[in-house]
């Protein structure tokens, strides 16, 4: 009934809690966190307090749908999302790396929206 997990998906759960311990979205500085696989990338910008999400980005998007999990494509996808939050007048917010190391696209992806304007 339940799948029985590898040890790398072991290890990123295991750092993905390690870490929401500590981070949390606020109002003033929400929490940007970002999933990706083999095939897709995306990343919301979540407030906890109220449990909402403010924006949000996929590469599963019509806009978006050439674009692949790879670094290059994850800064454009970042830039992207840094112009979102801009319209919606969000400049800081506090980024969630969801267990994922921040190395090649996590990397990519938040030096992609440092590159927009957000500050981290």
């Amino acid at each position: 009934m339940f799948k029985k997990m590898n040890e790398k998906d072991r290890k990123r759960l295991h750092r993905k809690i390690h870490i929401r311990k500590t981070l949390s979205g606020t109002p003033e500085r929400p929490r940007l966190t970002i999933t990706r696989s083999n095939k897709n990338l995306s990343a919301q910008v979540v407030d906890d307090t109220e449990g909402k999400t403010l924006a949000s980005i996929s590469t599963m998007e019509k806009e978006f749908a050439t674009l692949k999990p790879n670094t290059t494509d994850a800064a454009k996808l970042g830039e992207a999302l840094g112009a979102r939050l801009k319209e919606k007048k969000i400049s800081k917010v506090v980024f969630d790396r969801n267990g994922y190391l921040y190395h090649g696209v996590v990397k990519a992806f938040a030096d992609g929206a440092r590159k927009a304007g957000i500050e981290f």
